[in-house]
């Protein structure tokens, strides 16, 4: 990348001396990253974020999980005593063991911060009406996203424990502004308000704000929100985890990008098999540092989510870290067959080009030491035939596409699973 502008240089400087002051005290006293990370001893020898990623290892999800799991309370990742920290949350365990997260006061409200620059981007004014679709649940979902919209002044509607329907309906009555749910959940409303005959043409939407799987920066899955809403570019796509927080949204324009919040997080994507960064363009594994939660800190956290970066300036001298096509899936779906990498991302965007599709799943099977995957759908023959030659055009492999009856496959508010492995 360029030499960055002098308004840039000082930006960075100041992010690098307020994350030093964090490291110190996560170096007097949390015993985790002192015990997998010795070199941390020598943060007052580093001048920059270029030298801290030089000398951390990477954290992976299996090294928070054995620490959660241990005897001790919550686990040894904790910067202070034990009676600091005030909020409960748990992972979702799409992907490995739910394990429990605790946050003090101070690391919730910089979430809740993120999450207000996250509302700025989306134009969410004080007094909007904001409805949130999720099962308020232990899962941090969007717990701090309805906290942040509270704190503007929003009337902010919860609805976990009702069912589509009764959403639908609440968002029509209310006049709700803003929706807050997964993009499979977005679909699903789609699909009951055809099955129960509900119109969604006299709404009062501006943005439905989107989070927890990928599928948000698809192009074919946001012309299908807007052409079901009868709105336009209502999709807003957004980007976070419970280990590290709200991490990055729509990026201006609306053409289905994520910027990273680099006041909050330092950004690194890598190969997957080297650890090294890759250059603009090309795939790789997101890796976070948050620079602000100090409760429970991460360090390069390998997020398992796969991206295309693109890192550039504004015109006000300021660095971006864009993320081409949002995430594009994660890095442990990616599946060779026959010699060809498939990420569920590039199967789906075929998926939902055809609007008679109401579910589907892949199934993925071992048979002689090769993967071999096939799609079940909920649609007709005909159907299947041309979902069949569209996966073959595009991936030129043979994809049998098995029809399912209407409502057989599970459907779901929260991050969807619909690539199943089977030994």
């Amino acid at each position: 990348m360029s030499v960055p502008p002098p308004n840039e240089s000082m930006v960075e400087s100041e992010r690098w001396s307020n994350f030093k002051v964090h490291l110190e005290q996560i170096h007097q006293s949390n015993i985790f990253q002192k015990n997998r990370f010795p070199g941390l001893a020598n943060f007052q020898l580093w001048n920059s974020f270029q030298d801290f990623s030089q000398a951390c290892p990477l954290t992976t999800k299996q090294e928070l999980e054995n620490d959660r799991l241990s005897d001790t309370l919550f686990g040894t990742n904790r910067t202070f005593p034990v009676e600091h920290y005030i909020r409960f949350s748990q992972t979702s365990g799409t992907s490995g063991k739910s394990i429990t997260w605790m946050d003090t006061k101070e690391d919730w409200n910089w979430m809740l911060a993120n999450w207000a620059h996250i509302l700025n981007q989306a134009g969410v004014t004080r007094n909007a009406c904001c409805l949130f679709a999720f099962s308020f649940g232990p899962f941090l979902g969007f717990w701090t996203a309805y906290e942040a919209a509270i704190a503007r002044g929003c009337v902010c509607i919860p609805s976990g424990g009702q069912s589509t329907e009764s959403r639908l309906l609440a968002i029509l009555k209310h006049r709700v502004e803003y929706l807050f749910c997964t993009p499979t959940y977005a679909l699903r409303m789609i699909e009951c308000a055809r099955e129960t005959g509900t119109s969604l043409k006299d709404n009062y939407l501006k943005k439905i704000i989107v989070a927890g799987e990928p599928g948000g920066s698809q192009q074919v899955i946001r012309e299908k929100v807007d052409q079901a809403w009868i709105g336009e570019s209502l999709l807003f796509d957004h980007y976070g985890m419970t280990e590290v927080g709200p991490v990055a949204y729509e990026c201006p324009g609306g053409q289905g990008s994520l910027r990273v919040h680099l006041d909050a997080y330092h950004a690194e994507v890598i190969n997957q098999v080297t650890g090294r960064g890759v250059e603009d363009g090309e795939i790789g594994e997101l890796v976070l540092t948050p620079l602000g939660r100090l409760g429970s800190p991460v360090f390069r956290y390998r997020t398992g989510d796969l991206v295309r970066p693109k890192r550039t300036f504004t015109k006000y001298g300021i660095k971006t870290f864009d993320l081409i096509g949002g995430v594009l899936g994660r890095a442990d779906d990616m599946v060779v067959i026959r010699g060809v990498n498939l990420y569920p991302s590039g199967l789906d965007e075929i998926v939902r080009k055809f609007p008679e599709i109401s579910e589907y799943q892949v199934i993925i099977e071992e048979f002689r030491e090769m993967a071999e995957i096939f799609v079940r759908a909920e649609c007709g023959k005909e159907v299947a035939r041309s979902l069949e030659i569209a996966l073959r055009n595009a991936f030129s492999l043979r994809i049998p596409v098995y029809v399912e009856k209407e409502g057989c496959l599970p459907r779901t508010e929260m991050k969807a699973n619909r690539w199943i492995r089977k030994a």
